[in-house]
């Protein structure tokens, strides 16, 4: 069934930090959701929306505000043809078939529809709709979208599965596994771990998976970030357990705090410049020798949009992967905006951290 999520109230969208804490709810209990729409307050258009969206076969996950609330519940009512009941303090309809403090689900026809209302700086009230569970992900390396497809859309075919490809950077290309009719994602995603070996990784969110991944082999990763801003220690802090594996992040955004911080040497910062392959592998050795880390990561580049020469144009960045024992290096050229060469900098970076230790990431947990 199609998930659409739709927001019904202006806090919505004038609280980004809100919205965004619901939608990270929502696609963690649902999974992928095909579309997500806004309604102010007063829109008169959301009853058409609504009863056009009821006569589908739909999962529809609708978070409102207090204020709207009785709204959304009264056109539920008028399109279902039900009455309003006073419940827990709230008017909801009265065919509601599950009901939880400031939740509640109604089933009509091919839809399902849960009603959850909101509040700032509270937390979400939960959930009632379930997932289907008939989708998936998985992430390839070292390999583009062409291959990967000329790789999989065969064992695709051969268990009934959709697949949706995109490439995160490159050499990453994620992919959405969907269910069709008699679709059997595990003994896919079996087969296709079987064909490629240690390049295929199968998880939701990769983030978490290395913070799994590290917190039963008991290790620990460390950045130094100068383009990106911390921007790696965000990816991984934002979720739970990072405490477990995550030694810190030094941001050293001047030559000075490189030499001071992560002992880079000044003549080298001299000779080839902040964003060289030399002054990030310095960076990588100085991050793993200041902590206890068994991993580190270093970031060095140019975001933009000035400050780019001839030879090191904007979007050249230069990072490195190191361990104990291992080192990767590479100089690469993003191209977007300045938060899109950011944010591809340190996906980059997560990418070659898995490619430098592929003997712990690509086996199962």
């Amino acid at each position: 069934m199609k998930k659409h999520l739709l927001f019904v109230g202006n806090r919505f969208l004038n609280n980004p930090a809100l919205q965004r804490y619901a939608i990270r709810s929502a696609k963690e209990k649902l999974g992928h959701l095909e579309q997500i729409s806004y309604f102010q307050d007063s829109d008169n258009s959301l009853f058409l929306i609504l009863d056009q969206l009821l006569k589908e076969k739909i999962k529809l996950l609708i978070i409102t505000t207090k204020n709207s609330s009785a709204i959304v519940g009264k056109l539920l009512s008028t399109i279902t043809s039900d009455n309003q009941i006073l419940k827990d303090n709230m008017l909801i309809p009265s065919q509601t078939s599950v009901f939880e403090e400031g939740s509640y689900l109604i089933e009509y026809e091919k839809a399902i529809i849960n009603v959850i209302i909101a509040t700032e700086n509270r937390n979400l009230p939960s959930i009632i709709l379930e997932d289907e569970k008939k989708s998936a992900k998985i992430h390839v390396f070292d390999e583009n979208i062409p291959n990967v497809k000329i790789l999989l859309e065969p064992l695709a075919t051969s268990f009934d599965i959709r697949l949706d490809l995109v490439a995160i950077v490159e050499g990453w290309v994620e992919v959405s596994v969907q269910s069709r009719k008699y679709g059997n994602i595990a003994q896919f995603i079996a087969a296709a771990k079987q064909l490629l070996g240690h390049k295929l990784i199968a998880t939701n969110n990769v983030v978490v998976y290395i913070i799994e991944k590290l917190s039963h082999s008991h290790r620990k990763i460390t950045f130094a970030e100068s383009c990106t801003g911390g921007l790696l220690a965000y990816f991984f802090t934002h979720e739970s357990g990072a405490s477990n594996i995550f030694e810190g992040s030094l941001v050293t955004y001047s030559n000075v705090l490189k030499s001071n911080w992560l002992a880079v040497d000044d003549a080298i910062l001299e000779k080839y410049g902040a964003v060289s392959l030399e002054v990030v592998n310095e960076m990588s050795e100085g991050a793993l020798n200041v902590s206890y880390a068994d991993y580190a990561l270093a970031i060095s580049g140019i975001a933009g949009p000035n400050e780019g020469t001839t030879e090191k144009p904007v979007g050249t960045v230069c990072i490195s992967a190191r361990s104990k024992d291992s080192l990767k290096y590479e100089q690469i050229q993003l191209f977007g905006d300045r938060n899109y060469i950011q944010e591809q900098s340190a996906l980059y970076a997560i990418k070659m951290l898995l490619l430098l230790d592929k003997e712990l990431f690509f086996k199962d947990l």
